[in-house]
């Protein structure tokens, strides 16, 4: 993550400035983050507590990089060298780590860069509402939505052209004026219709987390 949010206290639109290069939010409904990461591939006895500044030195290093680059892992801790390597974030830099919280309601999972979890947004939503917001690097955003199980919609926000399944305003609500860039406002909608706020200082934290490559 390349800078912080310019509010760290309110709703979600600011994971867009934290996450300025590329970024994943997903929300599913009734889920706990272990459910979660579960839901999306990861093995309970491989998930493991990581900060964000600890998943992003993991995720940039190279494989010949000596772990005991890694600022935050003593390498004569043993035990913590042999979970992440039994987790699957070492020796070799995963394609992607996915970690999980919670909020009233909601499970939370956040990615840099990657979009993992979004393409088990349907098996998210088994206890009722799933939602996945992906920023690419090179800029473009989707937008993903499915309920009980089915996926409803998939679309670019302010491209309805592009929309797979129901458009977005029949399906959530949601429209673009075109006012800010689409991810950030349907961050924004999803603050104003959902009520859901993640706290940044949360995000920094230890989380629950999973490798994926």
């Amino acid at each position: 993550m390349t800078q912080g949010p310019t509010d760290t206290h309110k709703g979600l639109s600011w994971i867009a400035d934290a996450y300025d290069i590329g970024f994943t939010l997903t929300l599913g409904e009734g889920l706990s983050p272990h459910e979660l990461l579960r839901g999306v591939g990861a093995e309970e006895h491989r998930i493991v507590p990581l900060s964000c500044s600890a998943a992003s030195e993991l995720l940039l290093r190279d494989e010949e990089d000596h772990i005991g680059d890694l600022d935050f892992l003593d390498r004569e801790d043993e035990a913590a060298v042999a979970r992440l390597t039994d987790g699957g974030f070492l020796p070799t830099p995963p394609d992607a780590i996915v970690r999980a919280g919670a909020v009233a309601g909601w499970a939370y999972a956040l990615e840099e860069f990657s979009c993992h979890t979004g393409e088990h947004i349907a098996a998210l939503s088994r206890r009722g509402r799933a939602l996945c917001v992906h920023r690419s690097a090179a800029g473009f955003s989707r937008v993903d939505y499915a309920l009980r199980g089915e996926a409803v919609t998939s679309f670019e926000p302010g491209l309805p052209h592009l929309t797979n399944g129901v458009p977005a305003e029949e399906a959530l609500g949601f429209t673009h004026d075109g006012d800010e860039a689409g991810d950030v406002a349907f961050l924004r909608f999803l603050e104003d219709r959902f009520g859901i706020s993640i706290p940044w200082e949360e995000t920094e934290a230890e989380l629950p987390s999973a490798a994926f490559t």
